[in-house]
């Protein structure tokens, strides 16, 4: 090794097909029923009504949103067009819309290993956005954990990565992230099992399981009997009135739903399914408060656009255009019940002068209005402590700290008079207003 090639990035070889480690095999069916695993996978957890109202307030809030691409000019922004921004907003170029799009990457993102969209360029411009099932994705990558690379493969093609979007939730690696399903699956089986016992209550008319004690011994007539009454009462049907002979009694061996509280249970489950998205359980059940949108909002919908944002500025821009150019979401609509608080927060900051109009223009992504000047209010008096000067605007006055002609000898402190504005005074060398 030469003394210089510590600096150079070792080549990453080509990656072998005997090196695919594809994380869904594990998800194929028949193997899980080999293995004998008792999870639960991405169609059975939409059938919980918590996680599928999560994820479709989720994926229905982003999906509204509009993506925009804007432009850095030094201190300002601005919003340009380009035909990629209908791709994400209206025509994909494929069967799905972009509302429809950016849904379901966002439910893939969640409830599967990752979203993913093929990006179809012709001479290096994008044509079209083509949303790919996750079940149809597997991966070819390499064993280095420095440098790491991985090819893409869809029903078995492979494709490079910088070819695809992909919106991951907790990746380590880049190219597959984890779900819900995966990350929480005591919680989930949990849920769907306490779900799986409501199901089974009601296919029997809420009876409880239990035995037959006899004191005598039944003839195997007697007993076929007997189990034909107990089927045909459990069954739900109009036949069920099962008669006990003498000598027979019935033992209960379960509980009824009060007993295990369920209606209890399925709240707190509930809830603790809204934490793991993030989302306050008003939001879902009704009667969110001001302060719990602005939880979703902030601590829920916001880092998921973030994340899709750095997805699309990563594949779709070039590497020249990444320096100027950015996607991003226009959240003005998202943020309509805070618009008030913030314009009111504007204004203080605008009255006060430590912002300008342009300031904010740039703050709310409008383009500037070329205002050069700093408005200041003519009832302040400035005071300039390197040169221990002040000045009045309201008067044009300047004056110097301590040199004042018509000091008071009736006052110890130094005072400063202007004739349209007596109020204004410097006693003691501090500046003050009165009114």
């Amino acid at each position: 090794m030469g003394i210089f090639d510590i600096f150079r990035k070792p080549v990453v070889t080509e990656i072998r097909e005997d090196q695919i480690l594809d994380g869904d095999v594990i998800a194929d069916p028949l193997l899980k029923a080999l293995i004998g695993k008792d999870e639960i996978d991405k169609e059975t957890v939409k059938n919980i009504p918590a996680i599928s109202a999560c994820v479709n307030r989720i994926a229905d809030t982003v999906a509204s949103l509009q993506v925009k691409l804007y432009k850095k000019n030094g201190e300002t922004i601005e919003e340009i067009d380009d035909p990629r921004v209908k791709l994400l907003n209206d025509d994909t170029g494929d069967t799905l819309d972009g509302s429809q799009f950016k849904k379901a990457m966002i439910e893939d993102m969640y409830l599967d290993k990752g979203a993913y969209a093929f990006v179809y360029r012709i001479a290096g411009a994008v044509v079209s956005l083509h949303y790919v099932e996750a079940n149809h994705i597997s991966f070819q990558h390499g064993t280095d954990p420095i440098f790491k690379d991985y090819r893409i493969l869809c029903n078995g093609k492979a494709y490079e990565g910088f070819q695809w979007i992909k919106l991951l939730r907790n990746t380590t690696n880049g190219w597959q992230g984890r779900s819900i399903v995966e990350e929480s699956p005591l919680l989930l089986n949990t849920v769907y099992a306490s779900q799986e016992y409501e199901k089974n209550l009601v296919k029997t008319g809420g009876n409880k399981k239990g035995f037959i004690q006899s004191t005598i011994r039944l003839t195997k007539e007697a007993m076929d009997k007997l189990k034909e009454a107990f089927r045909n009462l459990y069954s739900n049907s109009t036949e069920n009135v099962v008669v006990l002979n003498d000598g027979l009694s019935f033992k209960e061996s379960s509980n009824t739903s009060v007993d295990l509280q369920l209606n209890e249970n399925k709240k707190t489950n509930s809830d603790d399914i809204c934490k793991i998205f993030l989302i306050p359980p008003a939001i879902i059940n009704g009667g969110a408060t001001e302060e719990d949108k602005k939880l979703f909002h902030e601590g829920c919908i916001m880092p998921v656009l973030e994340r899709f944002e750095t997805a699309l500025n990563r594949v779709l821009l070039t590497e020249d255009e990444k320096s100027s150019l950015f996607f991003a979401f226009d959240t003005t609509d998202l943020m309509k019940s805070d618009i008030e608080q913030r314009f009111k927060a504007y204004e203080i900051a605008c009255n006060n002068g430590f912002m300008q109009i342009d300031e904010v223009r740039k703050n709310e992504k409008l383009p500037a209005l070329g205002l050069d000047f700093i408005k200041l209010g003519l009832q302040d008096v400035l005071y300039f402590k390197d040169s221990n000067k002040v000045y009045t605007p309201n008067t044009n006055k300047l004056s110097i700290m301590g040199e004042d002609p018509d000091k008071s000898d009736d006052d110890p402190g130094e005072q400063l008079n202007t004739p349209d504005d007596p109020g204004d005074q410097v006693k003691g060398g501090e500046v003050s207003n009165e009114d």
